[in-house]
């Protein structure tokens, strides 16, 4: 029998494992995508400042008229009205402003005390316009809103805002022209009708021949805007302003301010 010769023992050798060195470009990825979505979100923060200088949003006022004005209430929160009026750009864009005063016969927009003193500080025309419960007594809702309007001689016509049913047609007449003629008759001025393009074709049309009538359409123009008869035209209601918050109405009218 043949043995084999004896192995040397083979020595252990501890291999030393290498550290990578971090690299600094894993981040490049994450800080970029943090800038852009710091961007993107400073960008659709503040629209108006961004996408609209004074030049695009006259573009998209409705050519043909004198002038542009907005239409505000509690819906538009607290409104920065020195924003709106003295900022840069802004500041030759609106030409008068209308706010709610009353609703029926109890009701006080919560903001209608703060805008109108503060139109009023700024020298801004401004007018007030009540909105009309058209299945309630028109003289309490006349009361109610002379208590509250107090008129200037610089103030714009103040205007009934009519937009739901009465228990009928000829009903809702009778009670805007005893409201209308009340309110003509204490201030010396006659008032304006505001209401949409379709109660005017089908309730209002020709039967007010001594009023004029503020129209709310927005889907189109309306094919009777050169009528006498129609004095504002509001065209939006998804406007955006600096110092507004919220989406407000935007008009155009046929006399200038």
């Amino acid at each position: 029998m043949v043995t084999s010769p004896k192995k040397k023992p083979i020595k252990k050798v501890r291999v030393k494992k290498q550290v990578k060195k971090k690299s600094n470009t894993r981040w490049i990825l994450p800080l970029f995508v943090l800038a852009f979505l710091t961007i993107i979100t400073l960008y659709f923060l503040s629209p108006f400042e961004k996408k609209i200088n004074k030049n695009s949003f006259l573009e998209n006022i409705p050519l043909g008229f004198e002038s542009f004005g907005i239409d505000v209430s509690h819906h538009q929160g607290e409104i920065n009205w020195k924003k709106l009026f003295y900022k840069e750009h802004y500041d030759t864009i609106i030409h008068f402003v209308y706010c709610k005063a009353t609703e029926g016969n109890s009701h006080v927009d919560t903001k209608w005390n703060y805008n109108r003193k503060t139109l009023n500080n700024l020298g801004i025309p401004n007018g007030a316009y009540h909105f009309f419960i058209t299945k309630e007594a028109p003289r309490p809702q006349v009361n109610h809103f002379l208590n509250f309007w107090k008129k200037r001689e610089v103030d714009l016509p103040p205007v009934l805002d009519v937009e739901n049913e009465g228990f009928s047609d000829n009903d809702l007449r009778e009670k805007m022209k005893i409201w209308l003629d009340e309110v003509e008759k204490r201030t010396g001025m006659r008032p304006i009708i505001y209401t949409s393009l379709n109660f005017y074709e089908t309730k209002f049309k020709n039967h007010f021949p001594n009023h004029q009538f503020w129209i709310a359409a927005y889907s189109k123009k309306p094919d009777f805007i050169n009528n006498k008869s129609i004095l504002h035209w509001q065209f939006s209601e998804n406007g955006i302003l600096p110092g507004i918050d919220e989406e407000v109405d935007l008009n155009v009218s046929t006399i200038p301010f």
